[in-house]
């Protein structure tokens, strides 16, 4: 099923009879709820209304709106793989939510198709975000970025990760490493909400691309820590993506020169080393 058409702005029309009350001292949260293995489904909450990104599964979503008491008021989808979108159906008919999705994919429900320049506001939850068109992933994806709470945020599904990207199924290496650098402008304090727990396994990769690389180091000691301590590894930051992925360091020389050693030849242009970057990390263990 396809989306509607969709304006240029668009505010999620329950917002404006959702403003907290004053005196209850409410305050946007974003938080990961866990779905399948990996997954994150990423919930926006203020104490009353909620928005969630990408709910593959619907369980984890009521069982969070019941817990904590929230009226769910839309759902952003930022492609159709079934672990993103699973759950969107079931959550519909629970609460009326609208839907927002990739306006060229094929979703299960979608009430306003969503491509990049179109915006998502909604006031009681200072959320005010614009759409990207990341396709690479998919041939449709799409993220959101902008800031929610005060806080500059980017929703980015499966196209960007903590030190690592998501495989090229549907677009082209050119096509995923323009979308990488699409995210790669963004203010470096921006908060990079991805879809899955692959940290330390991306880390393990990025240390044989670049092993003197300090800050990924670092960054590597306290994911490892983080995880050990039962807590999440995201969200990440642009600034240390940039300092520390290598599929946003394309350009940079020690990456270059890992990449061509890989691929035991000269690699010439940011996409060649993108593309042999993705055919390493798909066959590392």
């Amino acid at each position: 099923m396809g989306c509607s058409s969709f304006d240029n702005v668009i505010t999620n029309p329950m917002s404006t009879t959702a403003q907290p009350s004053p005196d209850r001292g409410l305050k946007t949260r974003i938080q990961p709820l866990s779905a399948f293995s990996d997954n994150y489904i990423w919930l926006i909450s203020n104490g009353e209304t909620a928005v969630v990104v990408d709910p593959g599964d619907a369980v984890p979503v009521l069982d969070a709106l019941d817990r904590f008491n929230l009226r769910l008021t839309a759902i952003l989808l930022t492609h159709h793989h079934p672990d993103h979108v699973g759950g969107v159906q079931r959550l519909v008919d629970a609460s009326g939510a609208t839907v927002y999705g990739p306006a060229t994919e094929n979703l299960p429900v979608c009430d306003t198709a969503m491509k990049g320049g179109a915006r998502f506001e909604d006031s009681a939850l200072g959320i005010d975000l614009t759409v990207i068109d990341v396709p690479g992933h998919t041939a449709g994806h799409i993220a959101y970025a902008g800031s929610v709470g005060g806080t500059p945020a980017v929703f980015c599904g499966d196209t960007l990760f903590a030190a690592g990207c998501g495989r090229v199924f549907e677009g082209t290496p050119g096509q995923m490493t323009k979308s990488l650098s699409a995210l790669a402008v963004l203010p470096p304090e921006t908060r990079v909400f991805c879809a899955h727990e692959y940290t330390l396994s991306n880390m393990r990769w990025a240390r044989e691309v670049e092993p003197a690389n300090t800050e990924l180091q670092q960054w590597q000691a306290e994911a490892i820590r983080q995880r050990d301590q039962g807590e999440p590894t995201v969200p990440s930051r642009i600034g240390q993506e940039l300092a520390c992925n290598p599929f946003m360091r394309t350009a940079v020389p020690s990456v270059v020169k890992s990449a061509s050693q890989w691929a035991q030849r000269k690699l010439d242009t940011p996409v060649e080393v993108f593309a042999a970057l993705r055919e390493w990390k798909n066959s590392f263990r």
